[in-house]
């Protein structure tokens, strides 16, 4: 990958339904700017999945870097991306989520005067509970994902990236979010370029509700 790379896209992959994967990188390829790596970091997926990713993005060797390792979670799939990504800006996105086609360019037209954003996203839901999701400072209330950080709709400088990294956590986004207001100029944008699939029954964010959240009487 050459130096000139203006944006490393990051995605963390673990078992994720190949179909949903495909959906991902295909709307990293139609980005309307070009100028991007995309690292997916296979974060110990089982053999049929990776073997699936690999053989479908052999085609996309100048814009695609595939790496392994067994599973450590998503912070530090991430930050493996980040070692190892050479773009002047980092973003990510998630396995079954995706961009819309100016997601990237959308989100560089924000970064004259700012170094890290976190973007609204258009969610998509079957039912308007899941609108809501864990609230990182009391995993047993529910609020709106418009309230929250989400890591696939952070997109800054890659200065921003090297030097805080993501922690192991849960709400490691909002985290990483909070430790950059306080070295970093940052700010919230409502883009909604970034497709966030909330229909999706086995996310991370679905459990936590199934496992904490008590039924209302």
């Amino acid at each position: 990958m050459s130096n000139q790379v203006k944006v490393s896209v990051l995605m963390a992959v673990y078992n994720t339904d190949f179909a949903l994967v495909k959906r991902a990188i295909d709307s990293v390829l139609n980005q309307d700017l070009q100028n991007f790596e995309l690292i997916i970091i296979d974060d110990g997926s089982r053999l049929q999945e990776g073997n699936q990713i690999f053989n479908y993005i052999k085609a996309f060797e100048n814009k695609i870097v595939y790496m392994h390792h067994s599973n450590r979670g998503q912070s530090q799939s991430i930050n493996r991306g980040i070692i190892n990504s050479v773009g002047e800006f980092i973003t990510i996105i998630d396995s079954d989520d995706a961009y819309k086609p100016h997601h990237l360019s959308a989100c560089l037209q924000e970064m004259d005067y700012v170094d890290l954003i976190s973007s609204s996203t258009e969610t998509v839901v079957d039912s308007l509970e899941d609108y809501y999701v864990p609230d990182k400072n009391d995993i047993t209330r529910l609020i709106h994902v418009d309230e929250c950080t989400l890591f696939a709709t952070l997109f800054g400088r890659r200065e921003v990236f090297t030097t805080l990294f993501f922690r192991d956590s849960f709400a490691a986004d909002a985290e990483f979010f909070a430790r950059a207001k306080k070295q970093f100029r940052v700010k919230k944008a409502n883009l909604r370029t970034y497709v966030y699939y909330r229909n999706v029954p086995n996310s991370i964010c679905s459990t936590l509700k199934k496992q904490y959240l008590i039924p209302q009487v």
